[in-house]
């Protein structure tokens, strides 16, 4: 009878269960709203290309390749070897994104990021570690990655045709920004040393309010890339700014700060200005949130409805 059957546990179960994490921060994070200049389900924002569908059909997508950035940290190949192995599947993801998007880049700097963190949790189940162990396994992953793509390389940057040129690559080149390599050379220190314990911090709140609330405390601090891009120095400090005094006065938890989340939203869309690079690092903060309580649940054995280990 169908009420026993027993689902098999396999690595490939955890893996997709990792995954799958990934795809629902994806999906939080474009459906959170008000979200200052940014796609969500209720608005477009600074955004003319792309809307809330294009997102869904981006991050659903994307789950194939994050199942194989999983898998290849869940091996006992080094961290630089998986980190390799990673870059590879992201190229063919994003070769898949775009096909769906119809050319249109929704999520290249989460899905780059949200590969990292996979690989990083693939390989700490497989070396039997906790969640504390993530940061180190992606310092490991990207040691020298600056250096290699970008500080070692400045002199070619300068001789080349900007055209040929990446975003991450120019913004070095003009203002030695390292940008979302920097970052997870780091270990991701805008998440694991402050998004993370705010988002956690905050669970009171509603789902919405809480991704609203985060997204503002991590536009206060990220050197956001997408802005610098598009804009300048002095338009990233200045939304910093207007993130820092929106969160003084509650944010979310006043009917001033609400009005004035609104009225940010408002600027942003009719300046078009996008945060994405703050935006990326929330679906990252609510991933590893996620996958903390997915890997204490796999610790403690105590299984939901999604999960197969035994």
């Amino acid at each position: 009878m169908v009420e026993n059957i027993r689902l098999n546990t396999s690595v490939n179960d955890q893996c997709i269960n990792i995954a799958s994490l990934a795809v629902q921060a994806m999906l939080y994070e474009a459906s959170c709203n008000p979200s200052p200049g940014l796609v969500s389900r209720a608005s477009s924002g600074a955004h003319r290309d792309m809307d809330y569908f294009t997102f869904l059909d981006s991050a659903t997508t994307l789950i194939n390749p994050l199942i194989h950035c999983s898998e290849a940290g869940f091996s006992p190949s080094t961290p630089q070897k998986i980190f390799t192995q990673i870059r590879q599947i992201g190229q063919l993801g994003e070769q898949q994104m775009f096909r769906k998007t119809l050319g249109v880049n929704t999520h290249k700097g989460m899905f780059f990021l949200l590969g990292v963190c996979c690989a990083a949790g693939g390989k700490a189940f497989y070396n039997g570690t906790h969640f504390s162990s993530l940061q180190s396994i992606i310092k490991d992953m990207t040691a020298g990655l600056v250096e290699r793509e970008l500080n070692s390389r400045y002199n070619e940057f300068k001789n080349a045709n900007e055209l040929s040129l990446t975003h991450g690559e120019r913004l070095f080149l003009h203002h030695k920004v390292e940008g979302i390599r920097g970052e997870v050379q780091r270990g991701l220190p805008t998440v694991f040393d402050f998004s993370l314990g705010f988002y956690k911090r905050n669970r009171d709140l509603g789902k919405n309010q809480r991704l609203v609330q985060t997204l503002l405390a991590i536009m206060q601090h990220c050197e956001d890339t997408t802005i610098l891009y598009r804009h300048s120095i002095d338009t990233l400090k200045e939304i910093q700014e207007k993130a820092k005094q929106i969160i003084s006065i509650g944010g979310v938890k006043t009917s001033q700060g609400i009005k004035a989340i609104h009225e940010m939203d408002k600027d942003l869309s009719q300046r078009k200005i996008s945060p994405g690079g703050s935006a990326d690092l929330l679906g990252v903060t609510v991933f590893l949130d996620l996958l903390d309580d997915y890997m204490e649940t796999a610790k403690t054995g105590k299984e939901d409805s999604l999960s197969h280990e035994g």
